[in-house]
């Protein structure tokens, strides 16, 4: 039996600081993790439709993102189901609108995987700036583990990438 394609897919603006969490989480994740063949992620940033074809390939679909869902900043929201036309439309943002109608667009040709959103509840997503706001900067790890929670639910054996080196002095003139 075939395993299943699992796409996560971090979406956001980088340029709007609390917007970009949902890159920043994937970009972590890539670097402290190796992912099984069948798991792809992918920086989605603000493509919205155009991430249809990537969508479309996968049978299980993992959204981060910056969520409004009524709660506090660092908040964090597992979304699924019919909670997400509602969620992502509350948002007023554009790529969610516009991976709304991708997903909405697979369903049409039959190519819907079945999607869950990992997000939290930003704090600023007005602001002209790169870094998060520290309150979201914080539940990085708390993302990271629900999308690791997510893949152990549908089968995905991820491995830790040992940590790199730091710089050894070995004493030889500069």
């Amino acid at each position: 039996m075939d395993r299943p394609q699992i796409t996560v897919l971090g979406v956001g603006n980088l340029l709007y600081r609390d917007e970009g969490v949902g890159i920043k989480a994937a970009q972590v994740l890539e670097q402290r993790y190796r992912f099984p063949d069948n798991v792809v992620v992918v920086d989605g940033g603000v493509l919205g439709v155009h991430l249809m074809g990537v969508i479309a390939q996968a049978d299980y679909l993992i959204v981060i993102d910056a969520v409004c869902n009524n709660g506090r900043p660092g908040d964090l929201h597992r979304l699924e189901g019919k909670q997400i036309p509602s969620r992502m439309l509350a948002k007023n943002s554009l790529h969610q609108v516009d991976l709304l109608e991708a997903l909405t667009m697979c369903e049409a040709i039959d190519s819907r995987p079945e999607t869950v959103i990992i997000g939290v509840e930003p704090e600023d997503m007005q602001t002209f700036g790169l870094d998060l706001t520290e309150t979201v900067s914080g539940k990085i790890d708390d993302l990271v583990a629900m999308v690791l929670a997510e893949l152990e639910r549908l089968g995905a054996k991820v491995q830790k990438r040992p940590k790199p080196l730091g710089r050894v002095d070995i004493g030889l003139p500069t």
